[in-house]
């Protein structure tokens, strides 16, 4: 019994086995201690606040390609497509419903980063990110008011679709900020007309 122990130990068939059942166990374990410690390195390179908003860049129109929102996500799918017009102080959102462009223009002041608006109802503030994209704009949305918080996460860009690389960097920022995935914009809707007015009650211009 004994002798028969002793081959079955050194049987090099049996010693192959189980170096490689060791081998398994020990890349196993690596992994998991590399993903344990990469993917906060990975977040914290993906998802950087600006430390310093330069203005001057984002003055003018952009579009929105896509958008991760905690609430009411199903209202930006409902849109055909989404505009921002940035001035020097204020921003005119234009959402377009098919028939029918909606104006909702709105003051800011700078604050470092950030972009803040104060009305009567709510505050929102606008906290932008880093991005690879050269032509676009990242940032968060936060809603404040009596009745209703809101967080969003907003990818805008001077084009109307972008190069996989790019979206595949937006949806990771998404993920390490555990948002919802985004809803993406479809860039063969047209977009709405710019419409400058210093109005600030919400306007509604029907497509000719």
């Amino acid at each position: 019994m004994r002798h028969h122990r002793a081959t079955e130990i050194h049987d090099p068939a049996t010693i192959q086995q189980r170096y490689r059942d060791m081998l398994a166990v020990f890349v196993t374990v690596l992994s998991l201690t590399s993903v344990g410690h990469s993917a906060p390195l990975a977040c914290e390179k993906l998802v950087r606040p600006l430390v310093q908003l330069d203005l001057h860049n984002l003055v003018g129109r952009w579009a929105l390609v896509s958008g991760s929102m905690k609430h009411d996500a199903d209202n930006l799918s409902k849109r055909d497509s989404v505009t921002i017009d940035f001035y020097n102080s204020s921003y005119t959102q234009i959402n377009n419903f098919g028939d029918e462009c909606r104006y909702h223009p709105r003051n800011f002041s700078v604050e470092g980063q950030n972009l803040k608006v104060t009305e009567s109802t709510f505050n929102l503030t606008v906290t932008f990110f880093h991005t690879d994209c050269a032509d676009c704009a990242l940032f968060t949305l936060n809603l404040e008011s009596p009745h209703f918080n809101s967080e969003d996460f907003i990818l805008l860009s001077k084009r109307r679709q972008l190069e996989q690389r790019e979206m595949e960097e937006f949806r990771a920022q998404v993920e390490c900020l555990n948002m919802p995935p985004p809803v993406v914009m479809d860039p063969s809707k047209d977009l709405c007309p710019e419409q400058k007015t210093s109005d600030p009650e919400d306007q509604t211009e029907k497509k000719a």
